[in-house]
Order: structure tokens, then C-alpha cells, then sequence
């Protein structure tokens, strides 16, 4: 199997841990899911590996994989740390920007509106994992990137289920927008601002996402999730 494959994978068993497929402490195990995927063990047990070194997955020596219990509290305490990284390269940026790093941030945040227009959430998560690492990188601040990169894997599927939220993508572009509006004008601390508001609210999307499923009622999603926060054009890059 490709590495390629191993990827697609593990995004889909990361997948099945997010939306409750594998409930927290379930056993993952490697001969079902090799069968339910149609591949041998060897990529399965790669996949679970990549998925316990980014905390997704616990392995128990003779016992096997198990999914990690992540309990609402230590949710909101990771998202609480994510926003500060976050918000600190947005400060960072903002003094720092270079005309590379600009043209990677807006090149980023145009591929999101790309997604956004298609109406395919996936297409704009990936983009969107796109935009919020231009953001790391345009810090200059190797350190910081990597820990802001590392915290925003292990909470990649939480970010992702978000998105479902009826409306969410729009406003999630209107956020971006937003962010990067105040980077390119050097306003450090109100990038930071908005970009640590724009984690807060994903978190709080996700918690109503899942009480929506859980209660049945999705239908009010659809009177809820209107914009809170206008488009604001970003500055030409010419």
C-alpha cells in the first residue's frame, strides 16, 4: 500500500473516532479493520501507530490499540491552549510578514474561497489546514510553528466535524478574512484577537454540532448558524 493510501487510512479511522463510530476505549481491532478496509494488517497497523503518536490512538503492549478517552474538559483545556498558539502567530505575522509568506497567506485564503464556492466542506478543510499553517509559518518563529502544527493535529478531526455545522463555512471564511485583513495592516493584536476568537467559536461549533446529533435536532442548525461575522475583503495583492 502507498503512503498515500496509509493516509486515506488513518484519516478514516481518525474519522470513525471523531463522529462515535469508535467511542472512547474501544479496541481497534487490526484483523476487522483490515477486513472492513480490504487491505492486509501491515497498513493497518501503520495507520494506528501514525494515529497514536498523534494521540487519537493509546497502544498497549500485548494488548493492542484502543482509542484515546479525551473527555470534554481536556477538549476545552487543548482548544484554550491552540487559541494562545494561534493568536500568537497572528501577532507574529502581523510584524514580521515578508512578501513570500504574504503571498503564501493570501494564495492560502484564496483556495479557501475556492473550497467555500464549491460547497464541498472536505475540499475546504484542507484548504482551510492550508490557511491556519501559512499563518504558523508567516510567525517566523520555527519553535512556535511546530508546536502550533503538532497541537492542530491532534485536534484536526474536532475542527473538521465543525465545519457540518449548517452555515459554518461561510462564517468560518468571513473569520479568515477577518484575520487576514488585520496581518497584512500590521495589526498584531488585533490579528491575534480575531484569530483566538476564530478557534473559540470552532470549539464551541463542535460541542453544538454533537448535541445536535445527539438530541435529533439538526433542523435547527438550519435557523441558527447564520453569519455573525461579515465578509471583509482582504487587500489586493497587487
Amino acid at each position: 500500500m502507498s503512503r498515500k493510501s496509509t493516509v486515506g487510512l488513518r484519516d478514516a479511522i481518525e474519522q470513525d473516532i471523531v463522529t462515535g463510530r469508535f467511542a472512547p476505549g474501544d479496541r481497534l481491532d487490526e484483523v476487522t479493520l483490515a477486513r472492513r478496509f480490504a487491505v492486509s494488517r501491515t497498513p493497518v497497523r501503520e495507520a494506528l501507530r501514525q494515529l497514536g503518536a498523534a494521540g487519537f490512538v493509546t497502544i498497549q503492549p500485548n494488548r493492542g490499540a484502543f482509542v484515546a478517552e479525551i473527555g470534554p474538559t481536556r477538549l476545552v483545556e487543548m482548544l484554550e491552549v491552540m487559541a494562545e498558539l494561534e493568536g500568537l502567530c497572528a501577532r507574529l505575522a502581523a510584524r514580521r510578514l515578508d512578501p513570500e509568506r504574504r503571498n503564501a497567506l493570501l494564495e492560502a485564503h484564496r483556495a479557501c474561497e475556492g473550497a467555500l464556492g464549491s460547497g464541498d466542506a472536505d475540499a475546504y478543510y484542507y484548504e482551510n489546514e492550508h490557511f491556519h499553517h501559512a499563518i504558523y509559518a508567516a510567525s517566523g518563529n520555527t519553535f512556535l510553528a511546530e508546536q502550533a502544527r503538532a497541537l492542530h493535529t491532534r485536534l484536526k478531526p474536532y475542527r473538521r466535524l465543525q465545519l457540518r455545522v449548517a452555515g459554518r463555512l461561510g462564517t468560518s471564511f468571513a473569520e479568515h478574512a477577518a484575520v487576514v485583513e488585520a496581518i497584512l495592516a500590521g495589526e498584531g493584536d488585533l490579528a491575534s484577537q480575531r484569530l483566538k476568537a476564530h478557534v473559540r467559536i470552532q470549539g464551541e461549533r463542535f460541542s453544538d454540532f454533537m448535541a445536535a446529533l445527539r438530541d435529533g435536532e439538526r433542523a435547527r442548525w438550519d435557523r441558527a448558524s447564520r453569519p455573525s461575522v461579515g465578509y471583509i475583503q482582504p487587500p489586493s495583492t497587487t
